[in-house]
């Protein structure tokens, strides 16, 4: 009821002041029209307009009139009567007195013209869910300590499982250091400024999804549960850096799991001694003997869950390994990281004293 009317008022408007240009004269009329529609100000610079969420054309019109940004309300009205206009994009336009009233109609009425005040961060592949937390404590002042409760928060989890089917019961292990430790997929962000905790979250979890779903019928139809492979996906991320050793490393764990061999892979032992003792690789080739559920030199298969978040890369390696007859593998890391493989523990030896010793 309220809208016929308000139309009605309008119409009435809009024949009154047809009237009265008529009377004034066409030609007159038409120049008088066209100035009502030109810049208020060739000189003026860029100002920041703010469309809100749900507003309309007739609630934004006397604000850009108020802000001396157009002539007239009345006349951009008779302008979009005439022309027809756009759905409004809500968000924040640069605007300018010296833009003509059809060029603020078209901006405003443009997704592409918002101004997106955004905050790019990059995590890169294999980084720990703790670092990423500081990244956001620095980039977007979210607290660290925040953001760690949050990603181990089995209710908060729990209420995304719908819409982020990657996420299973098998995550929730009380062994876990974090819930969604191996989840957030590594990627390059454009965060809002301002985003909450559960906002950056859910769109990291968004990117993951993608990617799932890019393997899912390769992930459902595995051997390997999806936790598993997330899991199985750190830890070859964690020991390689180029895809091709990716693929070869995880047909190797393959091949242990395969005989009932444990893993033996020293970089689960990297995170599993972190609190206590850094990050240091070193650490980790010291600590066989460590204490703890990822410790795959103690336990047999895979530990609780993602030692580190996984990329799309070392995904695809534990879907599609190379097969061998390899058990062993190391790398050179004081040469040039060539990753040397072996069948037998006395030529993995011999590869040991040759390139670490």
């Amino acid at each position: 009821m309220m809208k016929k009317q308000t139309g009605s008022k309008l119409l009435v408007k809009i024949l009154l002041v047809l009237v009265l240009l008529g009377c004034a004269g066409a030609g007159g009329a038409f120049v008088y029209y066209q100035s009502q529609l030109s810049p208020v100000n060739e000189q003026a610079e860029p100002v920041v307009f703010e469309v809100k969420s749900g507003e309309t054309l007739n609630a934004v019109l006397p604000r850009l009139e108020n802000e001396g940004l157009i002539n007239s309300a009345l006349f951009s009205k008779i302008y979009i009567k005439l022309n027809g206009a756009g759905s409004l994009a809500a968000g924040k336009f640069n605007l300018s007195a010296s833009m003509s009233t059809s060029e603020i109609i078209a901006t405003i009425t443009d997704a592409t013209k918002l101004i997106h005040d955004d905050i790019n961060i990059t995590f890169i592949e294999g980084e720990w869910l703790k670092h990423m937390a500081e990244k956001f404590e620095t980039e977007m002042n979210i607290s660290s300590d925040e953001l760690l409760d949050l990603w181990n928060d089995e209710t908060y989890i729990r209420s995304l499982m719908n819409d982020y089917p990657f996420l299973t019961e098998e995550i929730f292990n009380e062994e876990s250091r974090f819930l969604l430790e191996g989840y957030l997929m590594p990627n390059t962000y454009a965060f809002a400024k301002g985003s909450d905790a559960k906002t950056v979250t859910e769109k990291m979890l968004s990117q993951t999804l993608k990617v799932y779903n890019q393997y899912k019928d390769e992930m459902t139809s595995h051997d390997l549960s999806v936790h598993e492979l997330f899991t199985l996906a750190s830890i070859v991320q964690y020991e390689a850096s180029k895809i091709e050793d990716m693929k070869m490393i995880a047909g190797v764990f393959y091949n242990r799991m395969a005989i009932g061999m444990k893993l033996q892979s020293s970089v689960t032992v990297c995170y599993a001694i972190d609190i206590d003792k850094g990050d240091s690789w070193k650490a980790c080739e010291v600590n066989p003997t460590y204490d703890s559920p990822y410790n795959t030199y103690m336990i047999k298969g895979l530990p609780p869950g993602p030692i580190l978040n996984p990329g799309v890369d070392a995904i695809a390696a534990v879907l599609n390994p190379t097969e061998s007859k390899y058990y062993y593998f190391m790398a050179d890391v004081y040469g040039d990281g060539t990753v040397y493989y072996a069948e037998t523990y006395a030529q993995h030896l011999a590869l040991v004293n040759k390139y670490l010793k």
